[in-house]
């Protein structure tokens, strides 16, 4: 990945993005060519150097099936949006302004190791449920349906765990323009009703003063 130094994700950054992926592409190498698939993913940092990402596939995907050359890759990406030249301020100063877009993006690179494990699945399907009905008032768990039901939910499903060797990052968010022109852009985008990418505007904002 190309990653110019004012758009380096820092560790702390990282650790976030990994923490609160929700989902990513899964992409392998394979003698079929590259195979890939969106899935949900949880981030275990206890595992290894790195940590790893949980998730599952379908198993009657082929992807889990072929074996990977190499190292896999996950893709991982918060929000992106596009960048209006009309939101910075120095437009009017100088006209030397063009349309960019924003985005915050890790490749995060590992060994794939498949679980075919009734119990290894329960406990990753808990997980992962309890992370995202954390927000509701009234959380949905595993256990709120039949036993039976989800044993035959299981048994259509293969587990799958990224242990991450390597991840390269990098947060594209306005960094580079002065205070006025980011002040615009967090305007312009949540003008648009894009609270999510004025926030990591806004967060990622360089402190002029260090």
């Amino acid at each position: 990945m190309y990653v110019p130094q004012h758009f380096a994700a820092d560790q702390d950054a990282v650790r976030d993005l990994l923490a609160n992926a929700g989902a990513a592409n899964l992409v392998t190498s394979t003698e079929r060519g590259l195979l890939a698939t969106l899935l949900p993913f949880v981030y275990d940092p206890a595992v290894g150097e790195h940590g790893a990402l949980l998730g599952h596939f379908a198993r009657n995907n082929e992807q889990w099936q072929v074996p990977a050359l190499g190292e896999a890759l996950a893709i991982i990406q918060r929000s992106d949006a596009y960048i209006s030249p009309n939101w910075y301020p120095s437009k009017a100063d100088h006209g030397r302004v063009v349309p960019t877009w924003n985005y915050t993006t890790a490749h995060a690179y590992g060994r794939l190791v498949i679980h075919d494990d009734p119990e290894w699945l329960d406990g990753l399907v808990r997980r992962l449920t309890e992370q995202h009905e954390a927000a509701s008032d009234h959380p949905w768990a595993v256990d709120d349906a039949p036993a039976r039901y989800i044993a035959g939910q299981l048994r259509a499903i293969v587990g799958v765990e990224l242990v991450i060797t390597r991840v390269e990052a990098k947060r594209k968010l306005s960094q580079n323009r002065p205070e006025a022109d980011i002040d615009g852009v967090i305007a312009g985008l949540r003008a648009r009703g894009r609270q999510d990418a004025a926030g990591d505007v806004e967060r990622a904002r360089p402190d002029r003063n260090s």
